[in-house]
C-alpha cells in the first residue's frame, strides 16, 4: 500500500506531469468538479431557501393551521364568528405538535386618504398574536400594542402607504361595509405606528393589521367571539398529519385547513424546486464524472509504458489500478475543495449582503435566501466522490487489457 502511495504521488507530483500531455484534460477535469460543486451547492441552498422563506412568509401572515367556522365557504373575510370558549384555546394540549395558538378576524374595507384610495383587508388581533413572526418585515416604526384598551394602532405595509401617500405616523380614514343592504359603512379612523414590507405582493396589497376589538364591535360580536384561530406546529413537515389531528380533536362544526391546502398554487409551485434541483444534481454529476473518465483515460495512455514495467516487475492489475485511482480520487477532492471554496464563499456573501435581488410578483421575496446546512454541503461531497469513483472503476479496466511487452514498446 505504501509504495502503491508513493508512486501515486510520484505520478501527480512530477515536474514532467504539468508540462505532459494530459495537464490540459486534468486542469479541466478539475475545474469540472469544481464548478459541478459550485452549481450544486448553489442551487440546493437557494432551492431550499427560497422554499422555506415562502412558507415562513405564507405561515407569518395565516398561521400554519386555521381553525374556522364551516359557514365562512373559505372566505377570506370573516362572515360568521366562532367562540374562544373551546378545549383547544388557549392550550391545545391534545395535539403535541401544537407550538402556538392565536385568534383573529378579517374584514374588508376601503382606505380613504385626500388623493387615493385602496381596497384592503383588515386584519384583526389579540393580546395572545405572536409578533415575532412579523418582526423580521418590520422595516419602520414599532409594532401595536394591544394589552390595554382598545387603540387605532396599526401596522401597514410599505407597498400600500406608498401607494396611499403615507408615512409613519399618518392617520387614515377606513370604511368597513356592512353586510345589512341600506346600512351606510363603518368609519374607523387608524393611526400608523408600524410599516412592514415582505416582498410577498399578495399580503403587502391586501392586508393592514390592528385590534381584534374593532372588527368585534363593526360586526356586533360579543367578547368572547372571534373569526377564526390560526395554529402553529413545531415541525412543519408534519403539517398534514397534525392537520389530521387537530381536526379529530376539534367540533363538527369547525372546519380545520393547512396552508398547504389554502394555497396550494404556491406550495404545487414550490414543489418544481425539488425537481429542478435534482436534474442540476444529476447534470452537474454526470458533466464532473465524463471530465474525469476522459482525465484518467488520457492519463492511461500517456502512462501505458510506466504500466507495462510495473507489470513486468509483477505488479498485479488491481495494484496498477489502484495507482491511477488514488490519482483520479487526489483530483476529485482537488476540485471538490476550490469548489466548496468558492461556493460556500459565494452562498455567505448573497446571505449577508443580498447581491442577487428578485421580482417579488414572480418569486414572492426580494432577493435569492440562502440555507446552508453541513449536513447537505457533506452529503453533497460525499456523493460527488462515491459516484466518480464508483464510475472511474469501470476506464481503469483497460489496464487489465494492456501487456507488458507492447506496453513497455508503446511510444
Amino acid at each position: 500500500m505504501n509504495l502503491e502511495y508513493f508512486i501515486a504521488k510520484r505520478l501527480i507530483t512530477a515536474k514532467d506531469y504539468k508540462s505532459s500531455i494530459s495537464a490540459p484534460i486534468i486542469k479541466i477535469a478539475i475545474s469540472a468538479i469544481a464548478i459541478g460543486i459550485i452549481m450544486m451547492l448553489v442551487s440546493v441552498a437557494t432551492g431550499i431557501g427560497l422554499q422555506q422563506k415562502i412558507r415562513e412568509k405564507v405561515s407569518a401572515f395565516n398561521g400554519q393551521i386555521i381553525i374556522s367556522n364551516y359557514d365562512n365557504n373559505n372566505s377570506e373575510v370573516t362572515l360568521i364568528p366562532v367562540s374562544k370558549k373551546q378545549d383547544f384555546y388557549p392550550n391545545f394540549k391534545s395535539v403535541s405538535e401544537v407550538s402556538h395558538i392565536q385568534v383573529i378576524a378579517t374584514k374588508a374595507g376601503i382606505i380613504r386618504t385626500e388623493n387615493a384610495f385602496e381596497g384592503i383587508i383588515f386584519k384583526g388581533v389579540g393580546t395572545d398574536y405572536d409578533w415575532n413572526n412579523l418582526k423580521e418585515y418590520l422595516v419602520e416604526g414599532k409594532l401595536p400594542n394591544f394589552s390595554k384598551s382598545v387603540n387605532e394602532e396599526v401596522i401597514i405595509s410599505r407597498f400600500l402607504a406608498n401607494r396611499l401617500n403615507l408615512k409613519l405616523g399618518d392617520s387614515f380614514n377606513t370604511f368597513f361595509i356592512k353586510e345589512e343592504q341600506g346600512k351606510l359603512p363603518n368609519s374607523r379612523r387608524f393611526k400608523i405606528t408600524g410599516i412592514f414590507n415582505s416582498g410577498f405582493q399578495n399580503f403587502d396589497a391586501t392586508y393592514i393589521i390592528g385590534d381584534i376589538r374593532h372588527i368585534q364591535r363593526i360586526n356586533k360580536w360579543a367578547p368572547d367571539q372571534v373569526g377564526a384561530f390560526e395554529v402553529f406546529v413545531k415541525d412543519f413537515k408534519n403539517i398534514k398529519t397534525t392537520g389530521d389531528q387537530i381536526y379529530e380533536q376539534t367540533s363538527s362544526s369547525l372546519d380545520t385547513k393547512t396552508i398547504i391546502e389554502k394555497y396550494s398554487y404556491i406550495f404545487d409551485w414550490l414543489q418544481l424546486f425539488d425537481f429542478n434541483i435534482i436534474i442540476i444534481l444529476a447534470v452537474m454529476i454526470l458533466v464532473a464524472t465524463i471530465n474525469m473518465v476522459v482525465a484518467l483515460l488520457v492519463l492511461i495512455l500517456e502512462r501505458t509504458q510506466m504500466i507495462g514495467i510495473l507489470k513486468a516487475l509483477g505488479g498485479n492489475n488491481w495494484t496498477v489500478r489502484k495507482i491511477f485511482l488514488y490519482n483520479a480520487f487526489y483530483l476529485i477532492v482537488r476540485g471538490l475543495f476550490w469548489g466548496n471554496l468558492i461556493g460556500i464563499s459565494i452562498l455567505l456573501i448573497q446571505q449577508q449582503f443580498g447581491i442577487v435581488q428578485l421580482n417579488p410578483e414572480n418569486y414572492y421575496v426580494n432577493q435569492a435566501p440562502v440555507y446552508i446546512n453541513w449536513v447537505y454541503v457533506a452529503l453533497l461531497n460525499l456523493l460527488t466522490i462515491t459516484i466518480c469513483f464508483l464510475v472511474l472503476l469501470i476506464p481503469s479496466y483497460i489496464i487489465t487489457k494492456i501487456s507488458p511487452v507492447k506496453a513497455i514498446r508503446f511510444d
